[in-house]
């Protein structure tokens, strides 16, 4: 095998695996029972346990048949079924409860981990990966699960006995309700659809095909050249796109001559979205090439006469139409929630969608982030650019440089078991006593990831939860220390929220926004941890800032990934090239109403660069949700001691993300507090 064709073939596997075709299912099952059957089976139930179980029952049996197909058995067979499940006595009923809530602890923790394993080759940075590490990563272990649970009855029986709720019963009454009736809730809600294994497993697969595309897609960035011939970033300098892409970008402007790298690394990030990044330059280590007024040209060779190096195939958008198309497998499954886009927002984060819009909108369009652009303008001394929406100039400056923090880093931590063993230390040093801190250490792995890094939670209680980050050959840089502490607080989270709670199926926290959330506010700290004193007299008002400036940044990101989305159903059979055409289209125009007036140029698509709008089907939300919540939280935790409080807080559960909310802090979500502290941090600052 030639070498260009084994660094082209992942690529190549992935986009013959992204342009199957997927259809919709052409016969949705219905309910089988009728009227008259549940009639007479909820008759029958009162009669034998008494008038006072009528509302249950009621509920109960309505709930099984809403769910019952003919493959299920026959009308008598559903009667039969619920003559000899429903359970009036309380003492068996909790004892029910509990063994469905340690069962299925252990059923999806189970497949969580063997899910986990068997996507080793692809996240984890173990060796070359082999072309059928693929098929194992769209093999979805758990995707017969839901089926299962139904076809043994199991799923009925939770169903008979155990409420479904709708969001606007958990938002209106959830105040009013116990833990345990929490707990129930969330029990019976994993029943309230039957989606059959097959869409499952296609949902799986282009998740984790679309997840290995991203986690591959990387620029050498020693081999690209200006056009004459000059390399701006050191050899071995392999960056990430995204993520990778844009943290070298913002180290930068610690660097007096860093803004030609900067405006060079603008440039590659347009070839990324317009998909004009030739194919055989991705992690090619030999291939040089430069980018001569926006087009793409082969190193070595004068741009007169010569034809641009031959873009890459639209790989990245038939990648999200991938997740597009198999989520439209699972819509019809969801009559209460019929779009992937009303699962995300309704089932997922449980914040209606407009909700989420209008707080995107209320920092996107506030008159301080005209102000804020206006100080970075004159600290800067120069006209701003698209990219300086990742500017980093109102975070603590620490007393080093970054490569000397890089060399401070590089020495801690040589690889991912020296960050591992370190992990109590740190912390220790967040507020954490030495047992609850050696606790909590030894419920996380670290392990070397491909990608740029990412936590995943435990799913049995002996299980871990996995710290995954890169850590290069010569030992980790500044850049992966501050991806591991963000990721650090996610798992923490993880562990407090699963290994602490009082009910199982209460573990985690509302949605992903929250634990951004717990994130943002290690990450802060990180300088801190590695023992650099910020001595700033004006850091608070600065640091304000910095939240602002990220959080008005990540929300533009959101707002193009929600409107695409909402485009793709409107035109469900676009080709990759007319989603990439509507993706630039819609970057563009979400830029000019929110970001032109702020930063004074138009038509930039520069908010479609962020991986996660491929990958992770409408999870950039969380990003700008998590900001505003980590704010919330830390404006709470200010005068207050952070172990503590967490602990306190991630033991709230997965209850409704208002309660949670008003619970752990005393009051609603909201991007208020964060304005009204920016505009003070203004006033501070002039």
């Amino acid at each position: 095998m030639s070498v260009r064709f084994a660094l082209l073939l992942p690529v190549l596997l992935l986009f013959a695996a992204c342009t199957r075709t997927t259809e919709q299912p052409k016969d949705i099952p219905t309910m089988s029972i009728t009227e008259a059957t549940m009639n007479d089976a909820i008759s029958t139930l009162i009669d034998s346990h008494g008038e006072e179980h009528r509302a249950r029952i009621e509920q109960g049996v309505r709930q099984a048949a809403s769910m019952w197909r003919e493959e299920d058995g026959s009308a008598e067979d559903f009667s039969a079924f619920c003559g000899q499940q429903f359970i009036s006595d309380p003492d068996l009923l909790d004892q029910t409860f509990q063994r469905f809530q340690h069962n299925f602890m252990l059923i999806s923790g189970y497949f969580r981990e063997l899910n986990r394993d068997l996507n080793i080759p692809l996240q984890l940075d173990t060796g070359p990966i082999m072309p059928v590490d693929y098929l194992f990563g769209e093999y979805a272990p758990h995707a017969h699960v839901s089926e299962d649970l139904f076809s043994t009855r199991l799923a009925f029986v939770v169903l008979l006995n155990f409420p479904l709720t709708t969001l606007a019963e958990r938002l209106e009454n959830g105040d009013e309700w116990t833990r345990r009736q929490w707990a129930e809730a969330r029990l019976a809600q994993d029943f309230g659809t039957r989606v059959p294994a097959e869409a499952s497993q296609a949902v799986s697969a282009a998740y984790t095909t679309s997840d290995s595309y991203i986690s591959s897609y990387n620029i050498v960035m020693h081999n690209v050249v200006t056009g004459d011939g000059a390399r701006l970033f050191p050899e071995g300098l392999t960056l990430i796109s995204h993520w990778g892409l844009r943290d070298e970008l913002k180290a930068q402007y610690a660097k007096p001559d860093g803004l030609a790298r900067q405006q060079l690394i603008h440039r590659i990030m347009e070839k990324i979205i317009a998909q004009e990044i030739p194919t055989e330059v991705v992690n090619n280590p030999d291939a040089d090439w430069y980018i001569d007024d926006g087009v793409v040209v082969p190193a070595g060779t004068s741009p007169a006469g010569v034809s641009p190096a031959a873009r890459e195939d639209d790989t990245r958008y038939a990648m999200w139409l991938k997740i597009f198309h198999a989520e439209r497998q699972v819509d019809p499954y969801h009559p209460d929630n019929p779009t992937h886009i009303a699962r995300r927002f309704n089932d997922d984060r449980e914040i209606p969608e407009e909700e989420v819009e209008k707080l995107l909108v209320s920092v996107l369009s506030s008159p301080l982030v005209k102000e804020t652009a206006d100080l970075i303008r004159a600290r800067l001394g120069r006209d701003l650019q698209p990219f300086d929406i990742w500017y980093t100039g109102f975070k603590s400056k620490p007393p080093l440089t970054e490569d000397e923090l890089d060399r401070i880093v590089r020495r801690k931590y040589p690889d991912v078991q020296a960050f591992e063993n370190d992990i109590p230390r740190i912390l220790k040093k967040l507020g954490f006593s030495r047992e609850k801190a050696e606790y909590l250490a030894s419920k996380i792995t670290v392990d070397a990831s491909r990608g740029a890094g990412h936590a995943m939670g435990a799913g049995r209680i002996v299980d871990n939860a996995h710290l995954r980050t890169r850590v290069p050959e010569e030992g980790m840089n500044y850049k992966g220390y501050n991806i591991a502490i963000h990721e650090l607080g996610h798992n923490v989270e993880q562990v407090m929220s699963f290994q602490m709670m009082d009910y199982t199926l209460l573990r985690g926290v509302p949605n992903t926004a929250f634990t951004e959330g717990f994130a943002f506010v290690f990450q802060s700290r990180d300088l801190e941890l590695l023992g650099q004193k910020v001595s700033d007299p004006k850091a608070d008002a600065t640091n304000v800032l910095d939240v602002l400036w990220s959080t008005y940044e990540i929300a533009g990101v959101a707002l193009v990934d929600m409107r695409v989305w909402r485009w793709m159903y409107e035109h469900p059979d676009a080709t990759p090239a007319q989603l990439r055409e509507a993706v630039m289209t819609i970057a563009k125009d979400v830029w000019n109403e929110y970001y032109a007036p702020v930063l004074g140029m138009k038509d930039e698509p520069l908010l479609a660069i962020y991986s996660h709008t491929i990958d992770a089907g409408l999870y950039t939300p969380d990003y700008p949700m998590g900001h505003i919540i980590a704010f919330q939280v830390e404006e709470y935790l200010k005068d207050k001691i952070l172990a503590a409080e967490m602990e306190r807080m991630c033991t709230i559960g997965n209850v409704s993300p208002d309660l949670w909310m008003r619970t752990a802090v005393g009051a609603p979500i909201s991007s208020q507090p964060l304005l009204d502290a920016a505009e003070k941090a203004l006033t501070t600052l002039r």
